[in-house]
């Protein structure tokens, strides 16, 4: 069987896991707490603007107000839930999944009335095969400056929509032929508006394909991993271990969420230093040590806006060690990166690749006054999911306050997500 086939298979089958189903309502609560918490951000406003300028038909809501048709509503929460970097990564492509998925997803679910449990199921088929084909692409597509949030992303999209539409076998293995000459995103985008913008076009070309593959519109079977398919083109490896134990084992269990406003890969730095006692004023040099895939992602060596400071190791570890709150947006600001002191602790700052470190650590060496104070942590150590329920919704009170409430009851209570709920708090004015 082609890998086409094992991902259109897997499509349009059901999880029948609680654990793992309760995981993906976890995420879609923290992306729609994102977009509500980014639905003013200068990008979000823009491509809201320009959707909502072109009309049409009233299909699906938009982050704020409104409803424009399906492709347009994905194209705007896709942005809206990325703008703020505050969305869920999965480390084993380096990728956030759900954004583009959910954004695709829930669009669609409201164009065709689909229940709250079919969303939850076609946005988990899709987390999980985006985060399948990121693995099969491996690193290498990564390395050479492909972002698999919009590129791998855009097949999830892709999966989730045509489920939700009721394609067959066959109008599936279709979308998935057309997401593969459609799919898109560039690391050069990072610390700009271009990345929120590279998911926001994932989950819009995933309902574009969907919707023109239940029209009976034709692809390339074989335009994913064939001669001169997607992965050919765009350095994949081509790892079809990735495929193996697909609807018996989930990668999504491994999701990560963000409790900081910044690139997830700064958050193991992050949780190592806060656990390290230091005056500011006394540190006389800090070592990070990060794994070197990270290097071309969050060393962005002088930031000088707070969308570059999110990418940069150095200036977040000033931030942390002189107190400021890496969970707060505010602390994110253009203002903040002008300040004196905070960038003369950056500058003691040294960032080491170190493939002896995994991903998703980092190990730091804090230098005062004459002794040396180490530190690290690992975010992908197991968390009890009771516990990542509240740091989630200590988040989404951070970002969103008493609003959290009702989102709560739209998503996590119950026994199925309401649909029309959530839309209803996604389209309240800001």
């Amino acid at each position: 069987m082609s890998i086409t086939d094992q991902l259109a298979e897997f499509g349009r089958a059901d999880c029948t896991a609680p654990d793992v189903l309760q995981m993906m309502r976890l995420s879609i609560f923290d992306w729609a707490v994102c977009g509500i918490a980014g639905r003013c951000e200068p990008v979000s406003r823009m491509v809201r603007d320009m959707v909502t300028a072109e009309a049409g038909t009233a299909e699906a809501t938009l982050f704020s107000g409104g409803r424009a048709p399906a492709r347009g509503a994905a194209l705007v929460n896709g942005v809206t839930s990325h703008a703020l970097d505050y969305d869920d990564t999965h480390f084993a492509h380096i990728g956030h999944p759900s954004v583009a998925v959910v954004s695709a997803g829930l669009a669609v679910a409201e164009k065709t009335g689909a229940s709250g449990d079919a969303l939850v199921q076609a946005a988990l088929t899709g987390v999980e095969a985006s985060t399948r084909i990121g693995v099969w692409l491996g690193r290498a597509h990564y390395q050479t400056g492909f972002h698999q949030t919009g590129t791998a992303g855009c097949f999830g999209a892709a999966i989730a929509a045509a489920r939700l539409l009721g394609c067959d076998h066959a109008a599936m293995t279709h979308a998935i032929g057309l997401a593969s000459t459609r799919a898109a995103g560039l690391k050069s985008q990072f610390g700009t508006m271009g990345k929120p913008y590279n998911a926001g076009a994932a989950a819009a070309m995933g309902v574009e394909v969907a919707l023109l593959a239940q029209a009976g519109f034709v692809s390339n079977p074989e335009a994913l991993d064939g001669a001169q398919g997607f992965g050919p083109t765009h350095a994949g490896e081509g790892d079809e271990a990735a495929f193996e134990s697909m609807g018996s084992d989930w990668m999504f269990e491994q999701i990560s969420h963000k409790f900081h406003a910044c690139c997830h890969g700064t958050h193991a730095m992050i949780e190592a230093l806060l656990a390290v006692d230091v005056t500011p004023s006394d540190v006389t040099s800090v070592e990070v040590r990060t794994h070197p895939s990270w290097l071309k992602v969050c060393n962005q060596p002088s930031p000088v806006t707070g969308l570059e400071a999110k990418f940069s190791y150095r200036f977040i570890a000033a931030l942390v060690l002189s107190g400021h709150d890496t969970a707060s947006l505010e602390t994110f600001s253009d203002a903040l990166t002008q300040d004196a002191a905070l960038n003369a602790l950056r500058d003691k700052v040294t960032v080491v690749g170190d493939a002896q470190v995994s991903e998703s650590s980092t190990r730091v060496m804090v230098e005062v006054a004459g002794r040396r104070v180490e530190a690290a942590a690992d975010i992908s150590e197991p968390m009890d999911r009771a516990l990542r329920q509240t740091k989630l919704i200590s988040k989404a009170h951070a970002l969103i306050g008493p609003k959290k409430d009702a989102l709560i009851k739209a998503v996590l209570d119950g026994d199925m997500l309401d649909i029309d709920r959530l839309a209803t708090l996604l389209g309240q004015g800001e």
